[in-house]
């Protein structure tokens, strides 16, 4: 960007007396993006059907494309690939309860945000007022600190 492009479109925001540091190489959405301050950007992925009619030299190519996943429909190949690409973006993660002297339902999961995962959030997800009546609770796996 050059210095006529910046104040061009200062002056479309109507921002005249200010100085611009650019820590990055930039460009002009760049500088509209953080001026307007009501865009947000979403992760993607990119799902490409059909591969059985393309040859292997083209898929290679293909492979290089960040956030990719390549399925055939019609065959039903690869649906396992975009299954955990699709749960990967979203940072779901599966949480199995236990009844006191049984053993654990792996058949039905609660699905929880990684960012939304504490013991409050799932009970919130199970009943509204539970939270209120919970006096303790018991977790296990790999990313509690102290088993159970």
């Amino acid at each position: 960007m050059n210095e006529q492009t910046i104040k061009s479109i200062m002056r479309e925001y109507k921002r005249v007396n200010c100085d611009i540091t650019f820590h990055q190489d930039a460009t002009a959405d760049d500088l509209i993006d953080a001026l307007d301050g009501k865009r947000s950007y979403i992760p993607c992925i990119y799902v490409l059907n059909k591969i059985d009619a393309i040859s292997m030299e083209e898929l290679e190519i293909l492979n290089k494309m960040p956030h990719f996943v390549p399925l055939s429909g019609h065959l039903e190949w690869n649906f396992e690939e975009l299954y955990e690409t699709i749960w990967d973006y979203l940072d779901f993660i599966r949480v199995y309860t236990k009844p006191k002297g049984q053993i654990p339902d792996y058949n039905e999961p609660v699905i929880l945000h990684r960012k939304r995962s504490t013991i409050a959030d799932f009970c919130k997800k199970l009943h509204r007022d539970l939270v209120n009546e919970l006096k303790y609770a018991y977790v296990w796996g790999r990313s509690v600190k102290h088993n159970p």
